[in-house]
């Protein structure tokens, strides 16, 4: 697999974990609502500042594993691909819904931005999952792990403004769409599900 097309997996991915709506978007949602467009984007702001540190932990785990022993990150890359699997089928199996969104706990941009980096950062499952599909994309043949991680981090934080951010300008159709429509959050869900088993397969064959 060439790096361009190792790249275009990644941001397929990215894209539907993003979209499926989960903590990260419930917060962005509730300071839009609560606080204004401009809340909504100093959380989202909060929330890309967390994706850039995890992609931070991510590279430099798979920096340290791969020069330590080969032989391990040969074994994290097939625990990975088991641990997205899992993920895929629980998305598969479950059924995605927004409820009502309550009042946000903000009272200023600086706290909705806090809020924001303080909920992703302190959230267990973001790190298992960096430790997941990290190793998977960051591979030597392409270059500095460094780089790859660099661009792989700028792709995340965009996503991540694209997505929460687009959310946060239009909050109350992007509210009345994800309250109104739970077969269609259901299906990003299974969308993403099947994305995931998909990729973690192409993973243990490669």
């Amino acid at each position: 697999m060439t790096y361009s097309a190792n790249l275009g997996l990644f941001l397929t991915l990215l894209l539907g974990i993003i979209v499926v709506p989960g903590m990260d978007m419930l917060f962005v949602l509730a300071n839009a609502l609560t606080g204004g467009r401009r809340a909504g984007l100093a959380a989202t702001a909060g929330i890309m500042t967390g994706g850039a540190a995890h992609t931070i932990f991510g590279a430099l785990g798979v920096g340290l594993i791969s020069r330590l022993s080969p032989t391990i990150l040969s074994a994290l890359l097939y625990a990975g691909a088991a641990y997205m699997t899992w993920i895929g089928l629980t998305l598969l199996r479950s059924s995605i819904a927004i409820g009502d969104v309550g009042a946000a706990k903000t009272r200023s941009l600086w706290v909705a931005f806090r809020q924001g980096a303080v909920t992703c950062l302190l959230n267990p499952k973001a790190y298992l999952f960096v430790l997941a599909v990290y190793p998977q994309f960051l591979l030597p043949h392409y270059g500095p792990i460094w780089l790859q991680a660099l661009v792989m981090g700028i792709m995340t934080v965009a996503i991540q403004f694209a997505v929460y951010g687009g959310l946060a300008m239009a909050a109350g159709r992007g509210r009345e769409l994800l309250v109104s429509s739970p077969r269609a959050t259901a299906t990003i869900g299974r969308l993403a599900g099947i994305l995931l088993i998909g990729i973690a397969i192409a993973t243990a064959l490669r």
